[in-house]
């Protein structure tokens, strides 16, 4: 039997790698458009 103390650790990290594994598909789905993104604030900057 597993203490309740590990097991929410455990919880913790598999909704970790869960919520990190939707970021990084968002990020790469974003990926163009944050790309685009600083070169049209280095032209808008000078």
């Amino acid at each position: 039997m597993t203490k309740p103390s590990s097991y929410s650790t455990v919880a913790m990290v598999i909704y970790l790698i869960y919520s990190m594994s939707k970021w990084i598909s968002t990020y790469f789905e974003l990926l163009p458009s944050i790309r685009i993104l600083p070169i049209a604030i280095s032209f808008l900057g000078r």
